[in-house]
């Protein structure tokens, strides 16, 4: 059955937040998984036709830099937009990832940083 809205994975140990931007992507259009935690989102985006992620960085147990890497390992071709409340992050981690920005930024700035990673042409696998 094809698909009409893009698939969104959110993951983030922060139950409030991801309720919210779980809210704010449906009110826009996406539809969307959800997930608590590192290893948890590894299992849905590898049975789930993932368009695109918003991961969390600070994480208990595997941190978003390292979640970003596994999810590269998996499906590369897949962006990957990273959520911190910190503003700077190691290189090694923001290279991971296509986009970058702080969850003070807020609902607006990450629609529109969605829409923009959407609209890019990907790669074939």
């Amino acid at each position: 059955m094809p698909r009409n809205f893009p698939l969104v994975l959110c993951i983030d140990d922060e139950l409030v937040g991801l309720k919210v931007r779980k809210m704010v992507l449906e009110r826009a259009g996406y539809q969307v998984l959800t997930a608590t935690d590192g290893v948890s989102g590894i299992s849905v985006f590898e049975n789930e036709p993932v368009d695109v992620v918003v991961l969390d960085y600070s994480m208990p147990g595997m941190h978003g830099g390292e979640v970003a890497s596994r999810l590269r390992q998996i499906k590369p071709h897949v962006p990957i937009l990273l959520l911190s409340a910190y503003i700077g992050l190691p290189g090694e981690v923001t290279s991971l990832v296509d986009l970058y920005m702080t969850k003070t930024e807020g609902a607006p700035v990450l629609l529109q940083k969605l829409g923009r990673l959407l609209q890019q042409p990907v790669a074939a696998p």
